[in-house]
């Protein structure tokens, strides 16, 4: 049994000599360790606390159901017809 635990007992020396010699190494990889949590746990909270998500953008224009006029003016060259 004493086997099983081994490699979290020295990651948990690694981390805790970390924190103290070098911080910056510790601080990284518990962020990195929060991360993929708040993945998992955020949405839910967020729903179960009433947020709604926003409309989606719309993705295009809608084209007006006309014939449409080539542009005139402003520097535009001339339509080749």
């Amino acid at each position: 049994m004493a086997t099983l635990a081994g490699p979290f007992r020295r990651t948990y020396t690694y981390l805790q000599r970390q924190a103290h010699e070098s911080p910056v190494i510790f601080y990284s990889c518990v962020i990195g360790l929060i991360g993929p949590a708040m993945v998992l746990t955020v949405p839910p909270l967020r729903e179960s606390w009433g947020y709604k998500s926003a409309e989606m953008v719309p993705a295009g224009y809608p084209l007006p159901k006309r014939a449409r006029r080539p542009t005139e003016g402003y520097g535009d060259p001339a339509p080749s017809q």
